[in-house]
């Protein structure tokens, strides 16, 4: 029997702090995330993480 492990990286649904919309973004992205609503950006590229700049609701599973 072989495990497999599971990702370290999640799916978000986040918030936007100026204009409530409510999105799902990766939680590790790659390029800048742009709220879909109002344009602000909510996510940018770090390391082997993301800098959230929103409002986490939920970790998807």
């Amino acid at each position: 029997m072989q495990l497999i492990s599971k990702p370290k990286s999640r799916f978000l649904k986040v918030q936007c702090t100026d204009c409530n919309n409510e999105q799902v973004i990766f939680g590790c992205p790659s390029t800048e995330v742009k709220c879909a609503a109002c344009g602000k950006i909510i996510a940018e590229p770090k390391a082997s993480k993301g800098a959230i700049k929103a409002k986490i609701l939920e970790v998807l599973q």
